[in-house]
């Protein structure tokens, strides 16, 4: 009987870190989800990265928008550390612009080198309207 009931709790405690590692990370998109159509093809798309896990290195944190198979690299806003920036073209017929946002950082771990990582946010839509 204590066997089994040991087993459950180091079953729990290690579901419980699983789960926990997948909600310490969150991408959220700031971008409106629709825009009048500009002259210069340019929109802006911006995003939140929001983390508890404590081991992040924030210095090491690059953001940028997937695109079909097109990156665009993001940068800082200014006055934030949290939220990143860029403009992606779209071209002059085009209705809807998906997206991703890819953050890759890098974190600490206990007595040895940081290690590499990357978080990927679900697919977003810009609707671009004519006037």
């Amino acid at each position: 009987m204590v066997k089994k009931s040991l087993a459950f709790v180091l079953l729990t405690l290690v579901l419980g870190f699983a789960a926990c590692d997948t909600i310490q990370t969150s991408i959220t998109s700031l971008t409106p989800k629709r825009e009048y159509r500009n002259k210069d093809g340019l929109y802006q798309v911006e995003a939140a990265l929001n983390s508890r896990q404590q081991t992040l290195r924030w210095d090491t944190v690059k953001a940028s928008v997937m695109v079909g198979d097109e990156f665009y690299p993001m940068r800082t806003t200014a006055l934030m550390t949290n939220r990143w920036e860029t403009l992606v073209p779209v071209p002059p017929g085009a209705t809807v612009l998906t997206y991703r946002f890819k953050f890759d950082f890098e974190y600490n771990v206990f007595g040895g080198a940081p290690k590499a990582d990357s978080k990927l946010s679900p697919v977003y839509k810009l609707q671009i309207m004519d006037r």
